[in-house]
């Protein structure tokens, strides 16, 4: 199967060993970032440094200035952890080194956005706002997550691109030094911590028959028993329906499917009308149409017939690769995401193994999180498991 490697232009740029390092993996490809959200990243084998601290959402490019002038959305640039054009300058190396290289573009996740320009964010029943969570339902968000998405997406010399958070986020976060854990949300306490209550999402409401105050109300009584610990909030999709009433439920979930299937549609479209000929375009998704962060959640027979394919978590296993698969037609890309730093929940070790149950599920390439993360012995089993496959 053929597998990717996800790479930062930091661990790139300024180590003239990374590109033929990272070819050596035995990966045919690399899923090089063009548009990164902050991250503080160790770079264990860099000769200048040993952490990059990304400060903030940026594109990691020169961005067009005539795409973006007179607009208040519009894409931050990098500072010194990317200075430049980093993008290029590592994409260039990594195709000298034999490599395809793709973009790997974030779209909506953007916490100086959301401080910036507070209005932006998706903010919940409460009134507390979430500015890591750009509100997807908004006309101006949408217009820049499309544009941003057509141009992180083709840079040159770019052969197809993957698009992470083009959808809904919500609560959750993995944000630095995160106390969010101590009541136990489970899926349908996450969902209704995660509706958006903005004055676009407000007037959605409406159009599917919803009062949204309401709306607000019900979740923050539907939630009230989960904060005192009395309630469990699991169950899936069932467990919102226990726990808002099966009208209320049905009728979010229409609004929030709707805006997000028409972004992704709109996305998409405007990749495909900025790239040349054969540019692959795939997104990083959950079959759970719901389910809110990086990997969006979608419809798999409608995502399916938009992009050429998916990037699925599987590191937890691969069980998500089933709905898509029974939606796939020839020539599907369905990549199995496969964590290979150890030091991060992944197990370089068992890659043969997990790769070759990925594939009796239906995938079709390999995905694997991260090159410039991982430890040397990591890489050590990454090739092992590669040369195995």
């Amino acid at each position: 199967m053929k597998a990717s490697a996800f790479v930062y232009p930091w661990d790139v740029n300024g180590d003239p060993q990374a590109p033929a390092r990272i070819a050596d993996l035995g990966v045919a490809q690399v899923t090089l970032a063009a548009a990164y959200h902050s991250t503080r990243a160790l770079t264990p084998r860099h000769p200048r440094h040993r952490v990059v601290t990304a400060e903030h959402a940026a594109v990691l490019y020169p961005p067009d200035a005539a795409r973006w002038q007179g607009r208040a959305l519009r894409p931050y640039a990098s500072g010194a952890w990317a200075p430049g054009d980093a993008y290029g300058e590592a994409a260039a190396a990594l195709a000298d080194a034999g490599l395809d290289v793709h973009t790997w573009v974030v779209l909506a996740h953007n916490s100086r956005l959301g401080a910036e320009l507070p209005d932006t964010s998706v903010v919940n029943a409460y009134g507390d706002r979430y500015p890591w969570a750009p509100c997807i339902a908004q006309p101006a968000t949408r217009a820049y997550l499309t544009d941003l998405a057509a141009e992180a997406a083709v840079r040159p010399g770019a052969r197809g691109t993957e698009l992470e958070s083009l959808g809904w986020y919500g609560l959750a976060h993995l944000h630095a030094h995160d106390k969010t854990g101590g009541v136990g949300l489970g899926d349908a306490g996450q969902y209704l911590m995660s509706l958006c209550f903005c004055p676009d999402c407000r007037a959605g409401y409406g159009t599917q028959g919803l009062d949204a105050d309401g709306l607000a109300t019900a979740v923050r009584t539907a939630l009230e028993p989960v904060w005192r610990g009395t309630a469990p909030s699991d169950g899936g999709w069932a467990g919102v329906e226990k726990l808002l009433g099966e009208a209320k439920a049905n009728a979010t979930r229409a609004w929030r499917d709707d805006r997000a299937r028409t972004l992704q549609e709109a996305a998409v479209s405007a990749v495909r009308a900025a790239a040349p000929d054969g540019f692959q375009v795939l997104l990083h998704a959950d079959p759970v149409s719901h389910h809110c962060g990086a990997n969006a959640g979608v419809d798999p027979a409608h995502i399916l017939s938009v992009a050429d394919g998916v990037v699925v978590p599987c590191t937890g296993g691969p069980a998500l690769l089933t709905p898509f698969a029974e939606q796939a037609a020839e020539g599907t890309v369905l990549a199995a995401n496969l964590t290979v730093v150890s030091g991060m929940g992944g197990s370089p070790g068992t890659l043969a193994a997990d790769a070759a149950r990925a594939r009796e599920l239906g995938a079709t390439e390999l995905r694997l999180y991260h090159a410039g993360l991982a430890s040397d012995g990591d890489l050590e089993g990454v090739r092992a498991g590669l040369g195995a496959g």
